[in-house]
C-alpha cells in the first residue's frame, strides 16, 4: 500500500491505517527503538506507542514521507524510554551513542530559540559529507546502531567506523564553530 493511502486511512480513522504502517515499516521502526532500548521488549512498546502518537497527530498532519515521519516518532518514543529506563537503573545503547559527542558539545546547553539554527546547521554539515561518511554518522547517532552493527553491514572493519566517527565529530565540532555556536 502507497504512503499516501496510509495516510488517508488516518485522515478516515480507520483502524487499518496502523496495521498497514506495522506491515510497511514495523521492522524499520523496531529496528531503530531495539537499537536505542536494547530490549526486545522495549522496542515493541516504543513501537506500539509510536503508532498511538501517529494515530493522534495524523490528522491534522499529513506527512509527505510516512517512513521519515514514523522513525522520527519511533525514535523520540523510544528515546522517552530509554530516559525512563535510566532514571529505573536499565540502561540501552542510547548513552553510549551520545557519550561520544561529548568532545563536540561538552558543557553547551542551546537555548530553544537556537534551535532552528541548530538544526539547519546540521542539515548543512550532513549535505557536505560524503555518502559513506553520512550513513556511518545517522546509523550511529540516528539510529543508535552499535559499532559492530554498522561494520558488518557495510562490511568494513569496527576501527574503520570508528576513526569514520572520530573524524566526523571533529568536522561537526569545527563546522559549528564556523557556524557561530560557540562549544
Amino acid at each position: 500500500m502507497e504512503d499516501r493511502e496510509i495516510v488517508e486511512l488516518f485522515f478516515s480513522r480507520s483502524e487499518r491505517a496502523i496495521a498497514e504502517c506495522d506491515a510497511k515499516y514495523g521492522r524499520y521502526c523496531r529496528t531503530i527503538a531495539k537499537n536505542i532500548l536494547g530490549s526486545d521488549e522495549d522496542a515493541e512498546e516504543a513501537v506500539n506507542d509510536s503508532y498511538l502518537s501517529a494515530w493522534n497527530s495524523i490528522p491534522p498532519k499529513r506527512p509527505e514521507r510516512l517512513a521519515a515521519y514514523l522513525g522520527m516518532v519511533c525514535r523520540s518514543r523510544a528515546i522517552d524510554k530509554a530516559r525512563k529506563n535510566v532514571r529505573e537503573k536499565r540502561g540501552g545503547g542510547y548513552e553510549l551513542a551520545l557519550d561520544e559527542f561529548e568532545d563536540v558539545v561538552s558543557g553547551t546547553e542551546a537555548p530553544p530559540s537556537d534551535a532552528i539554527a541548530i538544526r539547519d546547521a546540521l542539515n548543512s554539515f550532513l549535505s557536505s559529507l560524503g555518502k559513506r561518511e553520512r550513513v556511518i554518522f545517522m546509523r550511529r547517532y540516528f539510529w543508535c546502531s552499535s559499532v559492530l552493527q554498522i561494520a558488518d553491514d557495510l562490511d568494513i572493519s569496527e576501527g574503520a567506523v570508528k576513526m569514520t566517527l572520530l573524524r566526523t565529530r571533529k568536522k561537526l565540532k569545527e563546522h559549528l564553530e564556523k557556524e557561530g555556536f560557540e562549544l
